[in-house]
């Protein structure tokens, strides 16, 4: 292929183009991973939950933002409702603790383990929770902070044993944590308080009636159904760092074209003496188009292949470093790179194609 041989007669630009071309479908994938990752992770928890209904403090709409209290007494008016087979109270709250040579944030939550409601979505390693001196960790979270099953964690007045460690409570910027409601009240202080009931209805039960009866019954409660909740929850998980993400990519994508279409309108002043000579030669009207494009075509799918093999290698390396990073990958989000590299090579041919066209047959004389 002409255009091949072209780019070849300089290797090693050749070769620093790819590279660089792999490097930016790299962050592309990248950013894609942790989108996807992050997406999932900050909703994991209530995903996996069988809660029918949930039930927190007026105005509260989700877990990773809001703020609610509730009692036990709106316990008991929730049990009354016709259509309610159990309810399941928890307690979130943002706990500082100790951790070896430093100190780390978590989001606590306080359930009770004797009925596992509101407890971790899946223990990867060790047990669930016994008793009160006893503390599920993220498994990023404790492999960031190299804790293992067995170690003591000072959390404020207490110290609690690590029992087991779990896997999709991993929220990107902070982890959860899982203890038991009673030590989760001792540890705030305030023996009475909660955040929220998990509620389970009747079989043959409509959640939407239910959540209806339930809300009426008193103003303090916000009430939602499962995918309600579930959509409340990745709307705000979306509109976190999520654009910031979208910022990042676009960046990178305007920086792939611009380095294409820089490199490519290069090779063009190159070969604009063979290019005059095949105009006069009567070169059909798309032949030198088509070479630049196939040029175009040519480095970003060398870029692509390389950016295919080394990525998977680039995650593990980044998991390894910081284990609290969030990233999955997937054949879908590859596709979708590589249909936005198609655009973006396109685009990088319009400079270069300009140029090639103020290239006149006579130059071949001067």
């Amino acid at each position: 292929m002409y255009a091949l041989k072209i780019l070849a007669k300089q290797y090693l630009r050749f070769t620093i183009t790819i590279f660089g071309v792999a490097l930016c479908l790299m962050l592309m994938l990248f950013l894609l991973a942790i989108y996807y990752g992050v997406s999932d992770a900050s909703v994991r928890y209530v995903r996996e939950s069988d809660a029918d209904i949930w039930v927190m403090q007026r105005h509260a709409a989700n877990l990773l933002r809001g703020t609610s209290l509730l009692t036990n007494s709106h316990g008991s008016i929730i049990s009354q409702v016709p259509g309610v087979k159990s309810i399941a109270p928890v307690l979130f709250f943002t706990a500082t603790v100790d951790v070896p040579d430093n100190t780390a944030s978590m989001h606590l939550v306080g359930y009770d383990p004797r009925t596992g409601k509101g407890g971790p979505p899946k223990i990867v390693k060790g047990d669930t929770l016994r008793n009160d001196d006893q503390i599920i960790l993220d498994y990023a979270f404790a492999a960031k902070y190299r804790i293992k099953i067995g170690d003591k964690l000072p959390i404020r007045d207490d110290t609690l044993t690590v029992a087991g460690l779990s896997e999709g409570t991993n929220l990107f910027v902070i982890q959860f944590a899982f203890i038991t409601l009673d030590e989760a009240r001792k540890l705030l202080g305030f023996p009475s308080v909660l955040s929220c009931y998990q509620v389970k209805i009747e079989p043959g039960s409509d959640p939407l009636s239910v959540a209806k009866n339930i809300r009426s019954v008193s103003p303090d409660f916000a009430v939602y159904d499962r995918l309600t909740f579930l959509n409340n929850n990745i709307h705000e998980a979306e509109t976190g760092v999520m654009p910031l993400l979208y910022v990042v990519a676009l960046i990178g994508a305007i920086v792939l074209t611009a380095l294409l279409s820089l490199i490519l309108s290069v090779y063009v002043l190159e070969q604009q003496k063979d290019y005059a000579i095949m105009k006069a030669l009567g070169a059909p009207a798309g032949f030198i188009p088509r070479i630049v494009i196939q040029q175009s075509l040519i480095l970003a799918a060398g870029g692509m292949v390389i950016a295919i093999l080394l990525f998977d290698l680039m995650l593990n390396a980044v998991k390894r470093f910081s284990p609290t990073i969030s990233a999955e990958s997937s054949v879908r989000q590859i596709l979708i790179v590589a249909g936005g590299l198609l655009v973006i090579s396109l685009l990088s041919s319009i400079l270069p194609l300009l140029r090639q066209r103020r290239i006149y047959p006579l130059e071949v004389f001067r």
